[in-house]
């Protein structure tokens, strides 16, 4: 046996090593020896994790440093990282735990040993350790948390001593202070709610047809004295004096020797003013004003008191256009947008010559005996109305082709040709040719490249047309032949923007010297300004004292050295010679 055994020990050790390793996966396993009995694990080098903790306060003790165990995978097998236990003398004798990081001797430098002495810790951990060592000794030596401690027990005192301080009380008066009962939200009780009048109620509509001459608000005896005064002026016959040219040295002087004095300025209406017309009396100064709520004032400029002027409610809108009637200077002719009207004095009434849903712009008479009129209106017609026929519808009503109709002027000779201005369009028309529609013009006056506000013949000959567009120009025009296309004489640079607070401007003549025109300004101090019809300009009414303010309507009296100009406050500034 043992031969064999040797020889088959033989052949095992020819055999190459892969067929030894075959024979072993053939060969079945021994049995099973008992377990051996466990043995500590192979020792490991751990990593520390070092717990930094404050220094404690004076009577309290500084727990110990832990170093967390090491990376246990041998003993422990979770790989799981383990906080150290405190040692124990059975663990310090068996030493068996295999995390090597429980509370054991260390040298003198906090540098641990492990069972054969020789030292766990690398020489930057040491370091790291000794560092820390040594600045919690110098700390330690600063005694910082002493000082806190005493400040801390200085503040506690402190606050406890203070004591807070009362407010004072006020002080109790005689005096209660008031409330009122829109603050306290209190209902008065003697006033009780009900609903706000409407507008109807709180301004009343100026009915249709013919109205008393009743002036608003005003004793009536100064009220008589005023009709009557007008009266008196319009029965006395005029002088048929020659209505003359002066050269323009002289009739500069006489707009010199117009001065504004403070009599002089009166508000005769609320509002804006809109229109202005001056009685052709010779004697006593009458002038008459319309406003944008349908007021009609009348102020005699000769009387100082306070009953000079009276105010008159004979329309619902804006007053665009107002005239005395030239043969019976005791009526006057004003327009709304609604309705004309014929002031008579004789009678005291205002009579009802047209209405109109469309909207009236201007009128002008046809003939000097004031009973034909041509009046224009803001959908771009005209229409004539015949004083003499009932009713208050017109003749004829002519479209003339233009989009609004803002002001109408009929010729002072040839009444039969009338202006019109429109929108961006002036042109002379033929009354006798106006028809319902395609309505052809005699003479257009071109040029204008914005809305023109006013266009006026000459007062005396009608040679000259003067316009006012938004552009900022002032155009005077030859219309002596009416040709088909009017020759355009000159052209003045003049600041129009009125903006919406201020009535446009419109540039009339002067019936005493056809060749100038007066119109507001825009420059300062404020002034109003007179033009000859070459451009030039001849004279500024100024006067800081009395004038501060826009004077856009403006009118000459016809025979005297009288100018008046009305501004968007209701004013009236009359220069007098």
């Amino acid at each position: 046996m043992a031969a064999e055994s040797g020889t088959g020990a033989a052949e095992r050790r020819e055999l190459s090593p892969r067929s030894q390793q075959q024979l072993q996966e053939r060969t079945p396993p021994p049995p099973a020896a008992p377990p051996p009995a466990p043995q500590a694990a192979p020792r490991r080098s751990p990593q520390l994790r070092v717990l930094l903790t404050p220094l404690p306060a004076p009577g309290r003790r500084l727990p110990q440093k832990r170093l967390l165990g090491a990376y246990d995978g041998a003993a422990g097998g979770d790989g799981k990282r383990r906080r150290a236990e405190p040692s124990s003398p059975e663990r310090a004798d068996s030493g068996s735990d295999g995390d090597g990081d429980g509370d054991s001797d260390s040298d003198s430098d906090g540098t641990e040993a492990g069972q054969d002495g020789s030292p766990q810790l690398s020489a930057y951990e040491r370091k790291r350790l000794k560092n820390i060592s040594e600045n919690a000794k110098f700390f330690a030596a600063l005694k910082l948390h002493e000082s806190a401690a005493r400040l801390h027990e200085i503040a506690a005192k402190g606050t406890s001593q203070v004591a807070r301080r009362a407010k004072p009380r006020k002080a109790e008066s005689g005096t209660v202070q008031r409330r009122s009962m829109r603050l306290q939200r209190i209902q008065p009780p003697e006033v009780p709610q009900v609903e706000a009048p409407a507008q109807e109620e709180e301004y009343p509509q100026v009915p249709a047809g013919p109205l008393p001459m009743a002036a608003d608000g005003q004793e009536e005896k100064s009220e008589t004295a005023l009709l009557g005064t007008w009266l008196q002026l319009s029965e006395m016959k005029h002088n048929d004096t020659e209505k003359r040219t002066w050269d323009m040295k002289r009739y500069q002087a006489a707009l010199s020797s117009m001065l504004l004095r403070e009599d002089g300025v009166r508000k005769v209406v609320s509002s804006r003013v809109c229109s202005v017309a001056i009685h052709p009396s010779e004697s006593t100064v009458l002038v008459a004003a319309g406003d944008k709520n349908g007021h009609v004032g009348l102020w005699d400029v000769s009387c100082t008191a306070e009953g000079g002027a009276h105010v008159f409610t004979p329309h619902n809108s804006s007053v665009n256009c107002m005239h005395f009637s030239p043969s019976q200077p005791a009526q006057l002719l004003s327009l709304s947008h609604d309705s004309l009207r014929c002031g008579d004095v004789s009678r005291a009434v205002f009579d009802e010559i047209c209405r109109s849903e469309d909207g009236l712009s201007s009128f002008d008479f046809l003939e000097d005996s004031a009973c034909t009129a041509l009046v224009g209106l803001w959908d771009g017609t005209v229409a004539v109305v015949d004083r003499r026929t009932p009713g208050t519808s017109p003749e004829l009503l002519a479209d003339i082709g233009f989009k609004v109709t803002r002001t109408v002027a009929v010729h002072p000779v040839d009444r039969q040709y009338f202006l019109a201005a429109g929108s961006v369009d002036v042109r002379v028309f033929d009354v006798r040719w106006l028809r319902r529609s395609g309505s052809s013009a005699v003479s257009a006056l071109r040029g204008h490249t914005k809305s023109v506000a006013s266009a006026y013949f000459s007062p005396v000959s009608g040679r000259r047309v003067v316009t006012v567009c938004a552009d900022d120009r002032l155009r005077v025009y030859d219309t002596s032949s009416l040709s088909a296309t009017a020759a355009l004489l000159s052209t003045v640079r003049h600041n129009n923007n009125t903006g919406r607070w201020l009535t446009r401007f419109r540039a009339v003549w002067d019936p005493k010297q056809e060749q100038c025109f007066v119109v507001g300004s825009m420059a300062r101090p404020r002034q109003v300004e007179v033009f000859q019809d070459t451009g030039v300009l001849l004279h500024a009414f100024c006067s800081p004292e009395c004038l501060g303010s826009v004077c856009s309507i403006n009118a000459f009296h016809p025979t005297r050295n009288v100018l008046v100009g009305g501004n968007s406050s209701g004013r009236l500034h009359v220069f007098m010679g």
